[in-house]
């Protein structure tokens, strides 16, 4: 069974996961964390509930999901993995603070420990997650998917009847769109998603209900 904590972070109210089993081992999706209160928030919880972290994972490489990175560094000496398509925005992330939301941000961006791939599995404990690359919102979305229990981590490709916005550098609505309907025939309805932003969800209300699977 999975132990899973969200904690919402920064200006944008992102959602970072913090993803633990039995074996006390965890993985963290999306460190947002920007304030000082979220990173406490994100390290005391794991300290007080004595989790290893294995992975920090990134559902792409925009700015408000990868924040709080360094702070995970400096705390577990984790270094951010990431899909090889979002290498160039990897790289960009300080930019991408200025182009957003005018934030000269100089907090130190660690190396990417890896560039995921879809023929990648990430395990921890006695479970693992399988990657569906989901390009759109970015050219290195990903979906973080445990079969075993039947969830799936998102990021800003989809949301609950919604989707991520496709007017950013390097986004396609098209590939979007197109990345909905592999969603769709590659997982099964009962999944629950956990979305980037706002609340869960379940494929099969997003199948019925959102309207950019129409």
């Amino acid at each position: 069974m999975l132990n899973i904590q969200r904690i919402v972070c920064n200006m944008f109210q992102e959602n970072c996961y913090i993803v633990s089993d039995d074996t006390k081992e965890c993985v963290i999706i999306d460190c947002g964390a920007f304030y000082e209160e979220e990173k406490k928030e994100i390290t005391n919880y794991i300290r007080d509930n004595q989790l290893i972290p294995r992975h920090l994972l990134c559902t792409h490489a925009h700015i408000d999901h990868n924040f709080g990175n360094y702070a995970i560094y400096k705390e577990f000496g984790l270094k951010p993995e990431v899909c090889i398509n979002d290498k160039i925005l990897m790289h960009k992330l300080k930019e991408q603070a200025y182009t957003f939301i005018g934030l000269t941000y100089n907090e130190e961006i660690p190396e990417v420990e890896k560039y995921l791939k879809e023929a990648d599995t990430i395990s921890f404990g006695t479970h693992c997650f399988s990657i569906l690359q989901t390009p759109g919102h970015t050219p290195g979305s990903v979906l973080f998917y445990c079969k075993d229990e039947s969830i799936a981590f998102s990021g800003d490709t989809l949301f609950r009847m919604s989707i991520g916005r496709t007017d950013f550098e390097f986004g396609s609505y098209n590939e979007i769109i197109n990345s909905l309907k592999k969603i769709a025939s590659s997982l099964p309805a009962e999944t629950i998603i956990l979305p980037g932003h706002g609340d869960k969800t379940t494929l099969k209300d997003e199948i019925t209900y959102n309207p950019y699977f129409k």
